[in-house]
């Protein structure tokens, strides 16, 4: 039976060794830190750089998160590709490999009707026993996902089955727009590493998945939501937003810079490494302004949890 997927669901950086294979020991690291710290669960996503791994190392990785894991949480992997078939060999090695959940956004490099983006979700669905997250990343890659497809994927498996990662923006207007095409029904999951958290938990999400390098500051902001403190809540969430934007003028690669420079700064990665190509790199006065946020961070946790 599949652990359900709820609260803070952290996406696994992919660390790299100087040889830039995957650095296994690394990875184990920074899961044992994320359940330390809170996480409910983990997985995979764009921050893990999916698209820059090889077919081996994809097939490879959902083995070494559930292990890693130990069963301490869900375990879902992206298994987004350009092709149907390519999506459903992903996801039944995840399947086999223990997983808890697949998660896929449509393919990148075409422009899907509605009739055949229904086919191709569909198709994973039907492919695979644990559920889908269906993952509209439109905000920052590839094309959005219209919400009469999310209405009819919901109505036709249920919300066990299929449940949603809308990135698209605006991203609150989003989720509102699905929480109410769906009548409520709809599972939803943010993404905005912390930034929109706040607002779309009142709009109704099951939970949040960020990344690794500011998880604790998610976990102390999601813990007093659920508590009803909010002033706890933005004591965490302002630092936490301040770094998202030094992340966000650089787009998915301004992301990986920045989190990686932090996953090193904590201990958990040996070294920064990207996969190439990438278009941008983490400059010394950026990098200063990143170390005070983050001891701005270190301090608001002190008070919050």
């Amino acid at each position: 039976m599949p652990k359900p997927l709820r609260g803070v669901l952290a996406i696994a950086h992919t660390p790299f060794t100087d040889a830039d294979e995957i650095d296994s020991p690394a990875l184990k690291r920074a899961v044992d830190w994320a359940f330390a710290v809170g996480a409910d669960g983990v997985g995979t996503g764009m921050v893990t750089e999916t698209f820059k791994l090889t077919h081996t190392e994809r097939l490879g990785l959902p083995k070494l998160l559930v292990e890693a894991a130990t069963g301490r949480g869900p375990v879902f992997v992206a298994v987004g590709a350009e092709s149907t078939r390519q999506a459903l060999a992903f996801a039944r090695a995840a399947e086999r490999d223990g997983c808890d959940a697949v998660m896929a956004v449509p393919p990148l490099t075409g422009r899907l009707s509605e009739a055949h983006m229904l086919e191709h979700f569909s198709a994973l669905a039907d492919g695979i026993e644990i559920p889908v997250i269906v993952q509209d990343a439109s905000g920052y890659v590839g094309q959005s996902i219209p919400i009469p497809v999310c209405v009819k994927l919901l109505d036709r498996y249920g919300p066990e089955k299929i449940l949603f990662k809308p990135e698209a923006a605006p991203n609150g207007p989003t989720l509102s727009a699905l929480r109410d095409a769906t009548n409520g029904r709809a599972v939803m999951f943010e993404g905005s590493g912390g930034i929109f958290l706040i607002d779309s938990y009142r709009r109704g999400i099951a939970g949040t998945m960020p990344g690794m390098e500011q998880l604790d500051g998610i976990v102390a902001i999601w813990k007093a939501l659920q508590r009803g403190d909010e002033a706890a809540a933005y004591r965490a969430y302002f630092p936490v937003c301040a770094l998202v934007a030094l992340q966000l003028q650089a787009g998915l690669d301004g992301f990986l810079a920045v989190e990686k420079y932090l996953m090193v700064k904590r201990g958990l990665f040996a070294n920064a490494r990207r996969r190439k190509p990438y278009g941008w790199e983490l400059d010394a006065e950026t990098a200063a302004e990143i170390d005070r946020l983050f001891a701005l961070l270190q301090t608001a946790l002190g008070t919050t949890t």
